[in-house]
């Protein structure tokens, strides 16, 4: 019995595939229709960006018809005016996953497509747009294409957490992994210290690792986004701060000439401090108090030599955190950090040497770094 019931179940199952037609077995992908009509925005639109999280343009078509009556993914596909979409410069999924005949794309998103077309922050220029339908492997692209003048945000609205300066005309050279990086003033303001090589490419990024977001500026005052690659080149070999303002897409650089240490009771510079490299500077020599009736004066901060505009700026670097007293091996690091001053005196936002530094070969270093607080430090030889 056993047998006849093996038996019986193995004919069941072979009359099962003999009545299936191999053409089933076999996978094929439905064809689908090009989509016939953009409905919105209408061709020549003009949209002017905006800040806002929320704001958004909607984009809607004809739905298609697919072969087996299943249903199609979409994707809006953007190009600069006058490009073919053989190589886009953006696309993206329409609303539900894909399956929508609409699409809603953030002004956020649609400044990042203004820029990767080449239109400056603030200005305004062209967009061209279609939709591809597709099922499977298949994809149409729509028989329609429209234009959209489209005025970018004058500053970023993706702004980056972080930013670092590469390329071989950089410090830190060619190899992603050694850009240095920019210190966060505010949102969307960053600054570095840093030498630049005359002749030698350069540009900004978001980040050390992988495929990073790529700044650069055609200008050396507006800061765009590029698409793959954008480099700049500095006309002169030398030591700048570089700031950099998304808020505003701007950027700015000012050249450090010379930078020495300001003993307040000379009332002038008393040790030079040669550039060393990566945002330090450091000077070697003997420090001499200054003897007065009531004691020894040792009160000292910073002076630097800047070049704006083809005049030579003096500023000071002073203290952070206010005091009036001289520290000891036990002083706390914020003791020595530092800030650019407002004001140029001989005795405000001092600091005080330690007593051990007097008459004494002592190493000084102010220490401009992006990934740590300002200071400098002192090693007496």
């Amino acid at each position: 019995m056993k047998t006849n019931f093996k038996i019986g179940i193995f004919l069941f199952i072979l009359t099962i595939f003999a009545a299936c037609k191999s053409d089933d077995m076999i996978y094929k992908d439905a064809n689908v229709s090009a989509v016939n009509a953009l409905y919105e925005p209408i061709n020549n639109k003009t949209v002017k960006l905006l800040s806002s999280a929320s704001a958004s343009l909607y984009f809607n078509w004809e739905a298609v018809k697919v072969e087996d009556s299943g249903a199609a993914l979409y994707e809006v596909i953007f190009d600069k005016a006058g490009g073919d979409f053989s190589k886009p410069i953006y696309r993206t999924t329409s609303d539900n996953n894909g399956y929508s005949n609409g699409a809603t794309v953030t002004h956020k998103i649609m400044n990042k497509i203004a820029s990767l077309a080449g239109i400056q922050p603030g200005g305004t220029g062209n967009l061209i747009w279609t939709v591809a339908s597709s099922r499977g492997i298949k994809t149409v692209m729509a028989n329609e294409r429209r234009t959209i003048s489209v005025t970018s945000l004058n500053g970023f609205v993706d702004i980056p957490d972080e930013v670092f300066i590469t390329g071989e005309g950089s410090e830190g050279g060619s190899t992603l992994s050694a850009a240095l990086p920019f210190k966060l003033n505010a949102p969307g303001e960053f600054e570095i210290y840093t030498k630049l090589e005359a002749g030698k490419t350069y540009y900004f990024v978001d980040r050390k690792t992988g495929t990073p977001r790529v700044f650069y500026s055609t200008d050396n005052a507006t800061l765009r986004e590029a698409a793959q690659t954008g480099t700049i080149t500095p006309s002169k070999t030398a030591v700048y701060r570089i700031n950099l303002d998304f808020t505003t897409a701007t950027l700015s650089y000012t050249e450090i000439k010379s930078v020495g240490l300001w003993f307040s009771p000379s009332n002038a510079i008393t040790l030079n401090m040669p550039y060393q490299g990566k945002g330090v500077w450091t000077g070697t020599g003997i420090v001499n108090f200054k003897t007065e009736s009531w004691g020894k004066d040792q009160r000292y901060k910073f002076q630097i030599v800047t070049a704006v505009g083809g005049s030579d700026v003096v500023k000071q670097f002073g203290t952070l955190n206010g005091t009036d007293s001289a520290p000891n091996d036990a002083s706390a690091p914020s003791y020595y950090f530092v800030k650019l001053l407002a004001n140029v005196t001989q005795w405000d936002d001092k600091w005080k040497f330690a007593d051990k530094v007097d008459g004494k070969s002592s190493s000084i270093s102010l220490v401009l770094k992006g990934d740590a607080a300002y200071t400098h430090t002192i090693v007496v030889n």
